[in-house]
């Protein structure tokens, strides 16, 4: 499924956000960028240590990575040329800024991938596993996000929605067709 918004195609896809060609993949990470469970995991395994020695770099000067905020890294052995890590938000009951934080773990990863001149990026559903954000709601903020930035910003040509199984492409579906009216 896909749409263009303004000169830049956003599309959602089923599948593994490790094997993405774009410029730039998101890393759902957790604060210590150290690698984990899901997403975060499969990154740096696939990655190799390259990105792990990057991070620890990062922490170093930086401390921990608050959450919406975002940094970038080499791809290491990935085929994308970088990974763009964020820190997403965990779902406490939506009464603890958890949509704006949502929100800013996007938006901070798009002006990351333009600032560097990268023209593709690809995103998984950023705090849907471990954090438990739920994944309608969840859905709303990314594509939402995402759409209003491309608005105010044409520097990226493509757009990528990757999703793991069929109820997250299922939500992220729905999402893009409330909202891109489609």
């Amino acid at each position: 499924m896909e749409t263009i918004v303004n000169k830049t195609r956003l599309s959602l896809i089923r599948g593994d956000i490790t094997a993405q060609e774009t410029d730039a993949i998101v890393n759902a990470a957790n604060s210590s960028l150290m690698g984990g469970s899901g997403v975060d995991g499969a990154i740096h395994r696939a990655g190799g240590p390259q990105i792990l020695e990057e991070c620890k770099r990062i922490i170093a000067q930086i401390g921990h990575l608050p959450t919406g905020e975002a940094v970038i890294t080499t791809g290491g052995n990935l085929k994308a040329r970088h990974v763009i890590h964020t820190v997403g938000p965990v779902w406490h009951g939506g009464k603890s800024g958890e949509p704006q934080l949502l929100a800013s773990s996007y938006r901070e990863s798009l002006k990351l991938a333009v600032e560097n001149g990268l023209k593709s990026i690809s995103f998984p559903s950023i705090s849907t596993g471990a954090f438990g954000y739920p994944l309608k709601e969840a859905s709303k903020v990314a594509v939402g996000t995402v759409m209003e930035f491309l608005k105010a910003d044409s520097s990226l040509e493509v757009v990528v929605f990757v999703l793991f199984d069929q109820a997250t492409f299922a939500a992220y579906s729905q999402a893009l067709q409330e909202l891109a009216g489609l």
